[in-house]
């Protein structure tokens, strides 16, 4: 049997002699080409009988290399090269070992010392955020860009990951991108190599579309790197990028413990924002309040969870970091669309939760929690906007986006506050497809000298602009009062701009207050009146006024939709949302605020 070259090449080694015995599968040749080898293998058991070439020979394609005879024959047997496959190569070796390096249980001191903060660690909170066996990790072998000042050793050690643990997960099921500083590393700092690898992971989550989970605890930029080209780092993209994915991906943001600088930063740049009760955050910590002549103060002063709540920075206090976590993923639930198990209250008890004195206050998230799935409703931003109520709710496994007005503040007129904080929910909802759910009972915007301090003019009016551009369907369920503009911003800008306009029965309406109104419209009249009746005046020029504006009166008008029993309102807003056909989102950038 003739043996041939399989290609062009040079010949560096033959492995055999004339006359030896050969085994099938036994190197015969050796030839390289561009710097790769390739074996000559003997195809069958035999002698070989003559080699036609010599080490550095070169060859061309289908040239004699040697002649085998198929056969045993009485000569020695050429000895084959055994190899063994459990034996441990140098190289294999060496990278079980560099990723064992980052790992929880290569670090046992600095898993010790964080634990003893009261902290979980990076890879901690991500394992209890995703599916088990589900996270590909990115970047495990990044190190700090400080070469210049400590060995690769000391490096791998000091800095595993660059300080940010970054991959891919499925939540529930669901596919998403998870990131982590991990406070372990240069106190969560924002390193080159660092800041390199935040910016793949961004371009994966724009290219896949995947939901972002990011842990930021940390310090912010890191200013000891010494290896990379540049001077100030105000090129980096990391934070457009983040921003960039506006309105593509939901982002939330967890911050447990110190979160200042950059990191803040990427806090903020988010959709919602997570933080537990001993969080700190800040747009400079104490290092960059002093360097700025601004004071000495103390991280634990510097943004506390009760101002960033007050403020509206943070949507969600947790308790601690698995709270957290727990409230991650039941966030990105309603993103992921319907679920098939639920369950509800009995509905007959929304007949009640009205008071039947229209003047008397009441809790507006019983009304809430009695009309959702059990166990379904995540409030936003309940420090901030106390008038306000924006929650996300199921009704029948369905997720929605739901803006309540809440009488026991302000009565339930729309503050500025109150109108920032529905007007980016709405936003939020409509550029990831969530049908609105809104409970209007509101007595209109928010008056006065003092109201005007806050710009309740331009506030008030970003509803209307918001209500305009919603693509999702919207549908208005008018527990009570629905008065003027501010009745008209519950319902996208108009009621007859939702889907469905319905009220219950203890619904009223009016172009304002009825009280206002009478006093503006019959000034005259009640001043002429005796004082000793003109009170029962007044009473009967309001209940007059009532009687024209109660919701069946208006439902004659065909201003709004129906009238319903409450006890019916879900099944209204299942049939509506099926008339609606396939909700989609916009897809538009969400501003932050």
């Amino acid at each position: 049997m003739e043996i041939t070259a399989p290609l062009a090449a040079l010949v560096v080694a033959i492995d055999v002699v004339p006359r030896s015995k050969v085994h099938a599968r036994q190197t015969l040749v050796v030839l390289e080409s561009m710097k790769i080898e390739h074996v000559v293998v003997a195809p069958i058991a035999g002698i070989v009988e003559r080699i036609l070439v010599a080490v550095g020979d070169v060859t061309e394609p289908g040239q004699l290399l040697l002649a085998l005879v198929a056969g045993a024959g009485d000569v020695p047997l050429v000895p084959t090269v055994i190899v063994d496959s459990t034996a441990m190569r140098p190289d294999l070796a060496d990278i079980i070992e560099r990723h064992r390096e980052t790992l929880d249980s290569g670090r046992v001191v600095a898993v010790d010392r964080h634990h003893a903060r009261g902290r979980r660690t990076a890879r901690e909170n991500i394992a209890d955020l995703i599916d088990p066996g589900s996270f590909t990790e990115y970047g495990a072998l990044a190190l700090p860009a400080q070469r210049r000042r400590h060995s690769v050793e000391h490096l791998r050690a000091i800095g595993p990951a660059d300080g940010l643990v970054a991959g891919t997960a499925t939540i529930a099921g669901q596919r998403a991108l998870v990131m982590a500083y991990d406070y372990m590393v240069f106190a969560g700092t924002q390193g080159h190599a660092n800041h390199k690898k935040t910016d793949r992971m961004l371009g994966l989550a724009a290219k896949w579309k995947l939901p972002l989970v990011w842990f930021v605890e940390g310090g912010g930029g890191r200013p000891g790197d010494t290896d990379a080209f540049g001077a100030t780092g105000l090129d980096v993209p990391s934070f457009r990028a983040l921003a960039a994915l506006s309105g593509k991906v939901p982002r939330i943001a967890i911050a447990a413990g110190r979160c200042f600088a950059g990191n803040a930063v990427m806090f903020g740049l988010c959709d919602v924002t997570i933080a537990t009760r001993d969080s700190n955050i800040g747009l400079g910590g104490p290092a960059m309040i002093e360097g700025g002549g601004l004071g000495r103060f103390a991280p634990e002063e510097v943004g506390p969870i009760g101002v960033m709540e007050a403020t509206g920075v943070v949507d969600l206090v947790a308790d601690d970091e698995a709270h957290a976590v727990a409230m991650a993923k039941q966030l990105l639930g309603f993103f992921g669309g319907r679920v098939a198990d639920w369950a509800c209250a009995d509905q007959v008890a929304l007949r009640t939760t009205i008071p039947e004195n229209r003047l008397r206050a009441y809790d507006v998230r019983q009304v809430i929690a009695t009309l959702a799935d059990e166990m379904s409703v995540l409030e936003l931003r309940m420090g901030f906007g106390s008038g306000m109520v924006t929650a996300f709710v199921r009704i029948e496994g369905r997720p929605f986006a739901l803006i309540a007005n809440a009488s026991a503040h302000l009565g339930g007129a729309i503050d500025a506050d109150g109108a920032t904080k529905a007007a980016h929910f709405l936003a939020l909802a409509d550029s990831f497809g969530l049908p609105v759910l809104s409970l209007c009972d509101t007595p209109g915007f928010m008056v006065g000298p003092e109201a005007e301090k806050l710009g309740g003019v331009r506030h008030g009016a970003r509803l209307f602009t918001i209500g305009a551009a919603l693509q999702v369907p919207v549908f208005t369920v008018v527990l009570r009062k629905g008065y003027g503009l501010g009745a008209m911003a519950m319902a996208a800008g108009g009621f007859a701009a939702t889907n469905a306009t319905i009220a219950w029965p203890t619904a009223e309406f009016g172009g304002m207050g009825l009280e206002g109104a009478i006093r503006l419209g019959y000034a005259k009249e009640l001043a002429a009146e005796p004082e000793a009746t003109r009170d029962a005046l007044f009473d009967r020029l309001v209940g007059k006024l009532y009687a024209e504006g109660k919701a069946v009166s208006v439902a004659a008008w065909l201003e709004i939709d129906a009238v319903i029993d409450p006890a019916e309102t879900r099944g209204w807003l299942i049939r509506a949302l099926a008339a609606a056909g396939p909700v989609t989102g916009s897809g538009r950038m969400v501003d932050n605020w």
